[in-house]
């Protein structure tokens, strides 16, 4: 029996920029390196970071040192302790591809906003250069939530703008031939890119801006193929809770067949407090990681 190795170094790194370039108007794919990226298992689907950005005046993000015993819990305290105004703007992402030998990682980055209403990793995303440096927590087998598209019959698919680095990494693990179906909401056609994939995918590109399209196209769908699918959405955390209230109620979905997460908040950032909505789900996320994976796995990223 052939054992996979598991990444379970303190997942945490200052990365530097290594190349940057535009994917469409509003993406930007932002490459990250460091030599421990260098053989690290960080090929899988939806691999997700946390990645640290630094205040104004900082060379870069102020960040306590990886616990000498390897407790989470225990850096994040010294993180939530720097005082507001030095300590670094956190958000989540995915990681689009990774280069073990040449020990890096692309982030894309979407340019959301504008006019000022920018929030810190946009702002930074758009004016990134080779030489800035960032933190990075993960992604580390001791944190992941497993993402296996084909584990149903078929594999329904939703993302919106933010998400669509993730999708296009789920997709890449779809299984050779594998049917699956997926809704993608952008702002307009310039904002489509391909979707390589050993599957047999189906994509329908939505338009528009907001939350409402993607959940309007999947409740009208109709010749969605048979059987049970595997279902993973991801976008705006108001759309996915309808999404998936919709496939458990009106369509008759195993509720533990369906991955999901809200990668945004209307009128709300990650530095604002969780709404009661927010942490029903993340319960609800690690219910089903237990479920799924009983034993000391640890719990799933909460965006």
């Amino acid at each position: 029996m052939t054992t996979q190795r598991r990444d379970t170094a303190f997942p945490l790194r200052r990365v530097r920029v290594t190349g940057v370039r535009a994917v469409t108007p509003r993406m930007v794919r932002v490459t990250l390196g460091d030599p421990s990226l260098t053989g690290a298992p960080l090929d899988r689907p939806d691999a997700q970071v946390k990645l640290y950005f630094p205040r104004p005046g900082q060379p870069e993000p102020e960040l306590p040192s990886p616990d000498p015993g390897g407790d989470v819990m225990r850096w994040y305290g010294a993180f939530a302790a720097i005082p507001e105004e030095r300590r670094p703007w956190m958000r989540s992402y995915t990681v689009r591809a990774h280069d073990a030998e040449a020990g890096t990682v692309d982030i894309d980055f979407h340019l959301h906003g504008g006019g000022g209403a920018d929030g810190p990793a946009t702002r930074w995303a758009r004016g990134a250069r080779v030489g800035d440096v960032l933190g990075m927590f993960g992604p580390s087998d001791l944190f992941a939530a497993p993402v296996d598209p084909g584990s149903g019959d078929w594999a329904l698919l939703v993302a919106d703008a933010c998400a669509l680095p993730a999708l296009a990494t789920v997709v890449r693990a779809l299984p050779p031939g594998h049917r699956a179906v997926a809704f993608v909401q952008v702002a307009g056609p310039e904002e489509r890119q391909p979707l390589p994939t050993a599957g047999d995918l189906t994509v329908h590109w939505l338009y528009g801006e907001g939350p409402g399209p993607a959940v309007s196209a999947v409740r009208a769908a109709g010749g969605l193929p048979a059987g049970a699918p595997y279902a993973w959405l991801a976008g705006e955390a108001g759309a996915v809770r309808a999404l998936r209230r919709h496939l458990v109620a009106e369509r008759g979905t195993d509720r533990r067949a369906i991955d999901f997460a809200g990668y945004w908040r209307r009128r709300l950032t990650q530095d604002d407090a969780p709404t009661p909505e927010d942490l029903a789900e993340a319960r609800e996320r690690l219910a089903l990681h237990a479920e799924r994976a009983p034993g000391p796995a640890g719990p799933p990223p909460v965006r």
